[in-house]
């Protein structure tokens, strides 16, 4: 049974900024979605790489695919949420704010994340994360957004439709490492004690979030503008994907190819970069994205009221699943092996993010058991926190 959002639009408030419910409906969905992917990446098999065609299966490419929507809406939404926090703060207020917080989400990704995922403080390996590229592309849309709109529009599809020119490969010198920061995923520091890598670049993710920004603006006008915008989009975008992809020449370092059945072509077809993102990356799940966001802006289904609240507490629910996961992880190691040492070693990449026994792995019906467990351990505890946010008005409580 739906619930139309005409007749009971809460507009819940957060301090004095009104939510929209289709926003953070689309949010909580989508990171439930990603906590599959950790439970994934914690209980399978660590040699199996899901979007490998010569060793995948169906099913385990799927279960990865869908989660990659789970990224680009983050970033997406990380702008709309900068755009709607207007109402109640100046231009001046809002950019300090981007900045502070996305600071805040870089000491997060490289301190407490990094511990939840490793459960050591030894830093012999530190893969920086998706909190780094949203830190980042916090504090740069901090500068963008004194530009009218139609510069920060502008701004963000160069980047998003453009920058698959430079994935040429081997840049001189020293010039790697800002490769590295800004385009293509790798290392960003090693000596013979540790490793930096990074797998969230900045370009173009920052590109992401300043079209999420300008998309704020449509939920500051009239809804049938908004709803026929969103439409629009999403049925252009999964166009131009279909199009673009079968094409073949731009827009993914990696084309499709001809399987020997029509189900493997479709998993190649799919079968998109994500580090970084291409532009048919982004075009294959930004499209979903606003189609999601047309169909929850009339409509919220009850049975998707847990996602609403998760989506109104996104940060707390990323930062607490990866450590339910890793101490799941260390519980099962523990009845299974007689012992959690290897639960907290990660001396190098290959043993990231632990060093998982012999044997370690579980089928994909265990893993969506698995994950189903860890959401549903995790709702009250966002539904308190969501509570929280409601009743207290500490600046503190917008930086988690």
């Amino acid at each position: 049974m739906a619930v139309p959002l005409c007749l009971q639009k809460e507009a819940e408030v957060s301090g004095s900024r009104a939510r929209i419910d289709s926003v953070d409906l689309v949010r909580g969905i989508v990171i439930v979605i990603m906590a599959l992917d950790h439970v994934r990446d914690f209980f399978g098999d660590p040699t199996a790489n899901p979007t490998n065609l010569a060793s995948t299966t169906p099913a385990l490419f799927f279960t990865r695919w869908v989660t990659h929507i789970c990224a680009p809406v983050f970033f997406l939404l990380t702008g709309t949420g900068a755009y709607l926090t207007r109402a109640r703060m100046s231009k001046t207020a809002l950019s300090r704010f981007l900045i502070t917080r996305g600071l805040w989400l870089l000491v997060l990704d490289v301190v407490l994340i990094r511990f939840a995922l490793q459960f050591n403080f030894d830093y012999h390996v530190t893969v920086i994360n998706v909190l780094w590229g949203l830190g980042w592309s916090m504090i740069v849309l901090s500068a963008l957004l004194w530009s009218p709109l139609w510069a920060i529009a502008s701004f963000g599809a160069l980047l998003i439709a453009g920058h698959n020119a430079f994935d040429t490969p081997g840049i001189p010198g020293g010039m790697h490492v800002l490769r590295a920061f800004l385009h293509q995923p790798g290392i960003l520091y090693r000596s013979s004690q540790s490793v930096v890598v990074v797998s969230y670049v900045l370009i173009p993710w920052i590109g992401v979030t300043a079209i999420g920004y300008v998309l704020g603006a449509a939920y500051r006008s009239d809804a049938v503008f908004r709803q026929r915008l969103l439409l629009r989009l999403g049925t252009a975008l999964i166009a131009a994907f279909v199009v673009v992809r079968l094409v073949n020449v731009y827009g993914d370092p990696a084309p499709w190819s001809t399987q020997h059945s029509l189900l493997w072509t479709v998993l190649s077809f799919l079968n998109t970069t994500k580090y970084p993102p291409s532009l048919l990356f982004l075009l294959m799940t930004l499209g979903p994205a606003f189609l999601l966001l047309r169909v929850f802006d009339t409509w919220v289904p009850r049975v998707l009221r847990p996602a609403l609240i998760i989506g109104g507490v996104p940060l707390f629910f990323f930062v607490l699943h990866f450590f339910v996961i890793h101490l799941l992880a260390v519980a099962v190691s523990y009845l299974r092996y007689g012992t959690v040492r290897d639960m907290f070693q990660s001396p190098d990449l290959a043993h990231f993010p632990f060093s998982a026994p012999p044997g370690w792995g579980v089928g994909l019906p265990a893993i969506y058991a698995l994950w189903a467990a860890v959401v549903i351990a995790l709702f009250p505890l966002c539904r308190w926190y969501a509570r929280v946010k409601r009743r207290r008005h500490n600046r503190w409580l917008g930086y988690l």
